[in-house]
């Protein structure tokens, strides 16, 4: 197995009472399609806390990073009950404020360019933990012999240059 394989579950805020969930909720949904497209996974967090087996289950064998809308934490604490603990946690009323992020909801066909930017806020830190948490899993993998290092495409060993 190479190193590149890694992934990483990103589970998100569901909540719809504020702000902070949306922005969320946007931000892990870029993370996906554009930011790290190949080494993120969604956790459906609903899906998640009615048992479902996969979402349990990939969050107890790959590291998570859970991305709060507001203080009351719901993806971390619910990842950290049914499947261990989180490998990074994001609450977005630190990055943008507890009265912003708990301001009414919005829908996304409202967002104005302030939002727009505090997703972007919000995506940079997830990109920051995610990097984090990957290259620890990385590490660990080589060092459990389970990965090498390389992109095992050149038939060499990963040993680093000669």
């Amino acid at each position: 197995m190479s190193i590149n394989m890694v992934k990483i579950g990103v589970v998100s805020c569901s909540g719809e009472d504020c702000l902070g969930g949306t922005i969320s909720r946007l931000a892990t949904r870029k993370m996906l399609d554009e930011v790290r497209p190949d080494a993120t996974v969604t956790i459906c967090l609903p899906l998640f806390l009615a048992g479902g087996v996969e979402e349990r289950g990939f969050a107890e064998k790959f590291p998570t990073i859970s991305v709060d809308g507001c203080s009351k934490t719901c993806a971390k604490r619910a990842t950290e009950k049914y499947s261990g603990k989180v490998s990074a946690a994001i609450d977005v009323t630190d990055l943008i404020g507890k009265e912003v992020a708990e301001a009414g909801a919005l829908s996304t066909r409202n967002l104005t360019d302030e939002h727009k930017a505090m997703v972007e806020k919000v995506v940079s830190e997830i990109t920051a933990k995610f990097d984090e948490v990957l290259k620890t899993a990385q590490r660990d993998l080589v060092s459990k012999g389970l990965a090498m290092i390389g992109s095992g495409s050149s038939g060499g060993c990963g040993c680093g240059p000669k």
